[in-house]
């Protein structure tokens, strides 16, 4: 199935001269949401993930379900100020200043495998920050899974210690 092709791509948003990659058209896509699912299952199934974490918001729905179709637990990953409970943070750079994530501090077990899946790899910010959580609370960083890799922001590069899957890749903007 060309995944690609179930992608919708919106002018200008959200600001002037961003090509945004829309994925509410592959999510609303039944056959298309299966099969990104069944890819990532297949390239998984025998990697030993003890939990998957999912940075808000669509890293929880790709996450989520991956999680259910391999048989482990499912950790969220928030911006500040949504986590009821005790959590470690990580702030990272951004563009003009940094951002801030959290994860509640039982959320990943000492020694446990963590895969990191999220909807799309850009600048490789988030998930740097995102794998240096799962290593405050113990947990070992099985890899990265994206449904869409912005290859042209060279994020894999801030993960190249890591193993990174991704589905779809856009080398240019």
């Amino acid at each position: 199935m060309d995944l690609k092709s179930k992608i919708r791509t919106v002018p200008h948003f959200p600001k002037q001269g961003i090509m945004f990659k829309d994925i509410t058209t592959l999510l609303a896509d039944k056959d298309a949401l299966r099969y990104t699912i069944q890819k990532f299952k297949d390239y998984y199934n025998d990697k030993k993930i003890d939990v998957i974490a999912g940075p808000e918001s669509r890293g929880f729905i790709f996450g989520a379900i991956l999680a259910h179709e391999l048989g482990v637990g499912f950790a969220p990953i928030r911006k500040p100020g949504k986590l009821p409970a005790e959590k470690v943070y990580e702030e990272y750079e951004l563009e003009y200043g940094k951002d801030r994530i959290e994860m509640h501090k039982d959320a990943v077990q000492k020694g446990q495998r963590v895969l990191i899946v999220d909807d799309l790899l850009a600048t490789g910010g988030t998930s740097r920050a995102a794998a240096n959580l799962v290593k405050k609370l113990g947990g070992e960083v099985a890899g990265f899974a994206y449904l869409i890799e912005l290859s042209f922001l060279k994020g894999r590069e801030k993960l190249k210690d890591y193993d990174v899957y991704s589905l779809i890749d856009y080398e240019a903007e």
